[in-house]
């Protein structure tokens, strides 16, 4: 326990330590293994009825319509099992988690996700694994830390970590896994963060290069062969994938704005219907957004048939998702961006007739609407780049990123996607940055642990042990009361930190052998006498972070919290408001030092 103890202190701080990396290793090892677990599920389901995984075109009409109805049902039946406020699940509610839990995910939405999300895949529904993995990586991660009982800011680490070993696990993408995490859940780079989530991802790829092949989805396409005159379709297609996106993210806003009073039973099926229709005229919108780019290979680049598809694939998306099946939103991204740049490429081979664009225009369009529509401009640059192990698409990429960022974000104002979800679902996201700043430190770190505790004393004798006792070991008061509720009699515990407002000792004389006298109902400071003060002390866990007692101090401005681990009782240390302001003002640390109480 005394071990578990220091490594908890240790955590407490924003600093790079092994045993964070240790932890990382663990937790990104597990979160990979229930991802390649979720993956095996989705395969075993599709071999039951599918040529080819994702591959729906094998498939005859009536099945293409039969079986996203079934999956829905299937996807009820689970909700059903868990209760329906369970259902929230993906990337914004993990964002969500982060913001208001620490990513700590209960257990429930984390079974919706694996089975929801499973069936739904194997059903057609055009929705991505990356959504399921960031939630699954996060929940087994933050588990980990939850059980034991780390301080908040690590187990927030802990949760980032996850995440990066579950999208690297699910598309053998080191890197741009370490990027999204940054730039899209946790929006800072900071070496204590980036450290851990890189040996986490590692992980990642390792264990699905151990459970599967090592090639990448698209290192299939050709070489890129641009030249300098491609550079002006280049510039048209990303301001078309701009618009794109700007459409595509407020057309699944409405969508889930307008259904929101809707009961979940009757929204999965009419996304059910939607899907189910489509796909039996568009077999090869259905699925994730590999199929959509095996399609648009397929089409001979002919223009009419890559116009449906894209059609398709986006109204299949944005009713799937916004109507609440289960499932991520950056593999049919892919698809959408994959066909809009075949569709460029077919009109720019109309103009270059010697030119084979189509895969080049492919690769470019899945960049462009990535970024574009989640707003994370390097990590689509980087996951494009891995994905198609084409080191050479990285300046074209880069301008199609640039422009269809611009004009999405700019002449739109158009938003992240995930952003966007959180704030028509009324979901925190974000907080002041005040409790950002104060959140990347536990309690623990900081905490002064010598104190001198005495009980019941009298006004005389507490003032000797104050004029006595060390500067820097604080005097904490312990009283016990008994109110009558309810006919019954109830003890009541409560702390105070007794301390001079002023250098001059107190007169001996001007002191009586009285009790301290401390109100029930007591405000968190005032004077017991001429010159001595009380503050109470407010309870709080072991793991929570600075953020917390700020929080609780912040009112009165003044005073301290008391740590305590299992029992409310049991005192391990105090963390004054002065530590607090003194480290907002000055970003050092007073670690284990008291401070003078302000009035």
């Amino acid at each position: 326990m005394k071990v578990l103890n220091a490594v908890r202190k240790h955590l407490a701080l924003p600093k790079t330590s092994w045993q964070i990396c240790l932890l990382a290793i663990i937790g990104g090892f597990a979160s990979a293994l229930l991802v390649v677990l979720f993956t095996l599920t989705i395969e075993a389901i599709q071999q039951l009825y599918l040529v080819k995984r994702d591959n729906y075109t094998t498939l005859d009409d009536i099945s293409r319509f039969d079986l996203p109805i079934i999956g829905s049902l299937i996807i009820l039946f689970f909700a059903w099992l868990t209760g329906y406020q369970y259902l929230r699940t993906g990337i914004p509610f993990v964002l969500h988690r982060l913001k208001v839990a620490h990513g700590v995910i209960p257990f429930k939405n984390t079974f919706n996700q694996f089975f929801g999300s499973a069936i739904a895949l194997a059903s057609g529904f055009s929705v991505g694994r990356e959504g399921p993995a960031v939630h699954l990586g996060a929940a087994c991660s933050s588990y980990l830390g939850n059980l034991l009982k780390l301080p908040h800011n690590s187990t927030r680490t802990l949760c980032a970590c996850g995440i990066a070993a579950g999208i690297s696990a699910t598309f053998n993408t080191p890197i741009a896994a370490v990027i999204f995490v940054m730039e899209v859940i946790m929006r800072e780079y900071k070496v204590h963060i980036f450290i851990p989530i890189m040996l986490a991802s590692l992980v990642g790829s390792f264990v699905t290069n151990f459970a599967f092949d090592t090639s990448h989805n698209f290192e299939y396409l050709n070489k890129i062969e641009l030249i300098q005159q491609h550079y002006i379709p280049l510039v048209i297609l990303a301001v078309f994938l701009g618009l794109l996106a700007a459409a595509f993210n407020k057309t699944l806003v409405s969508i889930i704005q307008h259904s929101v009073k809707i009961h979940i039973v009757p929204r999965l099926m009419i996304a059910a219907l939607i899907t189910g229709s489509l796909g039996y005229l568009i077999p090869g919108a259905m699925g994730a957004g590999a199929g959509a780019v095996d399609v648009s290979l397929a089409s001979n680049w002919q223009i009419e048939l890559l116009i449906g598809l894209l059609l398709a694939k986006f109204l299949m998306t944005t009713f799937a998702l916004g109507l609440g099946i289960p499932g991520g939103i950056i593999g049919p991204i892919v698809g959408i961006g994959a066909i809009a740049g075949a569709l460029s490429g077919a009109l720019a081979m109309q103009i270059y007739p010697g030119d084979h664009l189509g895969s080049d225009f492919i690769l470019m369009g899945m960049a462009g609407f990535m970024a574009a529509s989640l707003n994370a401009p390097l990590a689509a640059l980087l996951a494009v780049v891995e994905l198609s192990g084409q080191l050479e698409i990285v300046v074209p990429a880069m301008t199609v990123i640039t422009i269809s960022s611009i004009v999405s974000g700019q002449i739109f104002k158009n938003r992240s996607i995930f952003t966007m979800q959180l704030d028509v679902q009324n979901l925190i996201y974000s907080k002041p940055p005040v409790e950002k700043t104060l959140q990347k430190i536990g309690v623990l770190g900081l905490m002064i642990e010598k104190f001198e505790l005495i009980e019941q004393a009298s006004k005389q004798s507490l003032a000797g042990v104050l004029a006595s006792s060390n500067i820097d070991t604080p005097v904490i008061l312990k009283t016990v009361k008994k109110i009558t509720k309810n006919k019954k009699v109830i003890k009541v515990t409560s702390y105070h930190w007794a301390k001079f407002d002023t250098q001059t000792p107190l007169a001996n004389s001007s002191l009586d052998n009285s009790e301290v006298t401390i109100p029930f109902e007591d405000e968190h400071s005032y004077q017991t006498t001429d010159n001595m003060c009380l503050h109470k002390l407010i309870p709080i866990s072991h793991q929570a972070t600075l953020a917390e007692a700020y929080q609780l101090l912040i009112a009165e401005r003044c005073g301290a919290v008391y740590i305590y681990q299992d029992n409310i009782d049991d005192i391990v240390g105090i963390v004054t408001f002065e530590q607090i302001r003194q480290y907002l003002v000055t970003g050092k640390l007073i670690i284990g030092k008291p401070t003078h109480i302000e009035q």
